[in-house]
């Protein structure tokens, strides 16, 4: 029987035949999971890895009753012992959990991880919308300063531009804090009472749990519908405009573009004062690749600290699709140096023997699977991408010398099998 791979789904290979597909080759998954440590240790952020799955209570009370995430997506199940996990949907609550399980905050008061990793909502699978998806993201822990929010913006801002990322757009507002929201939920019901019956089912049910999320609907004829709503900008406590006016004017100062849209909220419960979003104009419909903003208090709620914290998820599949639709570059893939091309079974021996002290000098090395042909064995060297092939027959043992050949200039170099690794341990420390 074959078997196919469940629906949302994708593998990870290392060699993509379909041009569209290209995003999935490994090479550039490598390349840009590097990329995101790098920067993030460049700005003194750790790394935190948590379990795929936690206790479904977990993201209940951390996500929200209301969002989405919980009252849809999730993919839950019971444990043999009956208690009801959840594979995990987003990154902050698990990095939560696990700061004040660890008695991290014991270690100080103001802490910076970052997170890779892979995550799981049941959605209708579109492009760049799968069931199991990848983020990465970092959470800040400590500070609620405004230079906290832009400091994590500008993470952002500056790793997009060294990926070569164009096109794209910050959208930026604030959420304001507990004692200026409530009002103006308040006044948001009042304005949207008379056109209760026009919303949708799942825009009623927030309207009673959270009506804010009603603003982040995608339905054409609610858009239009909120072009008279209130603005939560009119509600804002002074505390909240002093943030939020801090927060644009340091980006300003940066010299980072953003965009104040005012119905920006965010998917999740947990939010306060600055949210924000990136997206592109490469993607279609799915135009986010990051988003993120302020979750004071979420740690107090999770039985820690009543510590403030920030911070933001992207999306690797659509920052992929994104720098492929850009014709972002991408670094060669891993190739190996050498190549070794046997002729005959005493030849294969001595490929082996070399090739392996070869990968002691960290030189990468890799050796046609048996004895071949030169043709084939040069053909399967050019398919690896190698830099050199070293073809080993009869004749080169019998006169203790290889023939060394540049795949790319085709120009050959008989070398003395007592001085092969020599040689080309000098070729690849030149290159």
């Amino acid at each position: 029987m074959r078997y196919s791979i469940p629906k949302g789904l994708f593998d990870i290979v290392p060699e993509e035949q379909k041009s569209e597909n290209a995003w999935k080759s490994s090479d550039k998954w490598q390349y840009l999971e590097n990329q995101i440590r790098k920067i993030a240790t460049e700005f003194g952020f750790l790394e935190i890895r948590t379990p795929i799955f936690e206790r479904t209570e977990l993201f209940v009370r951390g996500v929200g009753e209301s969002s989405d995430i919980v009252s849809k997506e999730m993919y839950t199940f019971d444990d043999k012992a009956g208690r009801s996990m959840s594979l995990r949907p987003e990154g902050t609550a698990p990095v939560i959990r696990s700061f004040v399980e660890n008695g991290l905050q014991q270690l100080g008061s103001y802490h910076k991880f970052f997170y890779i990793g892979p995550y799981f909502r049941y959605d209708r699978p579109q492009a760049g919308r799968y069931r199991q998806f990848h983020q990465f993201g970092v959470e800040a822990i400590g500070n609620g300063s405004p230079e906290q929010d832009v400091e994590v913006i500008a993470m952002l801002h500056e790793f997009y531009k060294r990926l070569g990322l164009s096109n794209w757009e910050l959208l930026l507002n604030t959420v304001g804090d507990k004692a200026c929201r409530d009002p103006y939920k308040e006044a948001l019901k009042n304005y949207l009472k008379p056109h209760f019956e026009k919303l949708s089912d799942d825009s009623k049910v927030r309207f009673e749990k959270n009506p804010l999320r009603i603003l982040d609907t995608k339905d054409e004829n609610e858009r239009k519908l909120l072009e008279g709503a209130p603005s939560i900008h009119d509600y804002l406590s002074e505390k909240s405009k002093k943030h939020f006016d801090a927060v644009c004017a340091k980006l300003q100062t940066l010299d980072i573009p953003f965009t104040i849209t005012p119905k920006l909220v965010r998917g999740l419960d947990y939010y306060n004062e600055t949210v924000y979003e990136f997206t592109t104009k490469s993607l279609g419909a799915q135009n986010s690749i990051s988003a993120g903003g302020r979750y004071d208090g979420l740690i107090k709620e999770l039985g820690g600290s009543d510590l403030p914290s920030t911070g933001f998820a992207g999306g690797m599949e659509r920052l992929l699709l994104t720098m492929d639709a850009q014709k972002c570059a991408f670094p060669k893939a891993a190739a190996p140096f050498i190549y070794f091309v046997p002729l005959d079974t005493e030849s294969y021996a001595k490929a082996f023997e070399l090739t392996h002290k070869f990968r002691q000098n960290f030189i990468p090395t890799d050796l046609a699977p048996s004895m071949t042909k030169v043709q084939k064995g040069l053909q399967l060297a050019e398919k690896k991408h190698a830099t050199y092939a070293i073809v080993l027959g009869e004749n080169e043992i019998q006169n203790d010398s290889a023939l060394l050949k540049h795949l790319e200039t085709r120009q050959e170099t008989p070398v003395k099998l007592t001085d092969l690794l020599s040689t080309v341990r000098n070729l690849h420390a030149n290159t």
